[in-house]
């Protein structure tokens, strides 16, 4: 199988190893089949996408609508901003998470802004009819739990995406672009140590009352978001085994 690409952009190891396992659990995956980049090190490397099964990408203390960036901030988004171009222009795999509704959103010309930001917290995921009929998520129930936590969202789609999930606070929790270009405002990957670990390492970012950790660590711990991982392993199941031309017959075929 050919391995997947995590474009990562978390500066705090603690952070980033824990989203990388996370990731190589619920997808079922060997380190070697999942290779991380992690782009806020240093200047993406020259890579052919074709030579993946599949790009994901990761989620970032970055906002793409910060009025005010940091240089790594804008180096990240000019790197990912390219990959992104690729990825559409090709309609290849891409799993795009959180950050990903951020750079995917606004780099294909849709709008991105605070105003369905989420705390961290556990959301209820319903899929739209849309979200029923994609072949990605026919093991998921029409409703399920999932975290969030997220100080931007996108308000206005881009051009030619359909929205696969939403929910009372945010209108679009998770939709497509092309064939097989997936983005999730949710974190499908996340289970209560990747979440636990982000609220001790981000507490001071503003995904919370710094005072409350104790309410959020509790509120977390008492949801149950299991049935979200099956996205992370529908994917991986759906693009491991360079299956593009089967899932485009599904696809059309529903």
């Amino acid at each position: 199988m050919r391995p997947f690409l995590l474009l990562a952009s978390r500066a705090e190891d603690a952070a980033a190893d824990e989203e990388y396992r996370s990731l190589l659990r619920h997808g079922a995956l060997a380190p070697g089949e999942l290779v991380r980049v992690r782009l806020e090190a240093g200047q993406m490397p020259p890579r052919d996408l074709t030579e993946y099964a599949g790009v994901i990408i990761g989620g970032s203390p970055f906002t793409v609508s910060d009025a005010h960036k940091s240089p790594v901030q804008r180096r990240v988004e000019a790197d990912l901003g390219l990959i992104v171009d690729e990825v559409i222009r090709r309609d290849l795999p891409m799993l795009a998470l959180c950050y990903g509704v951020g750079i995917v959103g606004a780099r294909a010309g849709g709008v991105v802004d605070a105003t369905y930001g989420e705390q961290t917290s556990a959301a209820r995921i319903e899929l739209t009819p849309d979200g029923v009929a994609d072949p990605l998520l026919a093991d998921l129930p029409t409703a399920f739990e999932a975290y969030v936590g997220h100080k931007e969202a996108v308000t206005r789609l881009p051009a030619g995406a359909t929205v696969l999930a939403t929910s009372a606070t945010c209108p679009v929790q998770m939709y497509r672009l092309g064939r097989h270009g997936y983005v999730t405002q949710f974190h499908p990957e996340m289970d209560l140590a990747s979440v636990t670990t982000r609220i001790e390492v981000y507490r001071d970012s503003g995904y919370f009352d710094a005072a409350e950790v104790a309410a959020v660590l509790d509120r977390v711990a008492r949801a149950d978001v299991t049935t979200a991982h099956a996205l992370v392993r529908a994917f991986v199941h759906r693009y491991g085994n360079g299956a593009t031309a089967r899932a485009d017959a599904e696809l059309l075929a529903g």
